[in-house]
């Protein structure tokens, strides 16, 4: 029972219950990408969205289906792949918050942060 509260009345967790009404009366099916999301439009592609596997989370993503998603590309990336550059890393989600975010050299949120052996504190005469 708490999971369908949740889901109900949660839109953090998951799409509403209002979404996935839409989806289900006017959304055609688009695609998925790796992660499992779910890429729908209207007929006529003039609205567009995704509903999200797990988390809601706009960082993932993928760029390819962002890209159709904003109306940058008028073809989903399952007619029109996106080309990868040879530079180019594999998507990941925002790590902000989490054990995989990126902390820099001496910051105190390090694993191993630096020690202030060369500090001296100022004291006024």
């Amino acid at each position: 029972m708490s999971g369908l509260f949740s889901h109900i009345f949660t839109w953090w967790n998951d799409h509403t219950v209002g979404t996935w009404v839409f989806t289900k009366r006017f959304g055609q099916l688009v695609g998925k990408d790796d992660q499992g999301n779910a890429y729908y439009q209207t007929e006529g592609g003039k609205r567009r969205w995704v509903l999200y596997e797990g988390g809601v989370e706009a960082s993932r993503v993928p760029p390819e289906w962002h890209r159709w998603l904003h109306y940058t590309a008028d073809l989903p990336p399952t007619e029109q792949p996106l080309e990868v550059k040879p530079w180019e890393k594999p998507h990941l989600p925002n790590q902000t918050g989490s054990a995989g975010a990126y902390f820099p050299p001496g910051s105190l949120n390090e694993a191993h942060p630096r020690q202030m052996t060369d500090y001296e504190a100022w004291r006024p005469e």
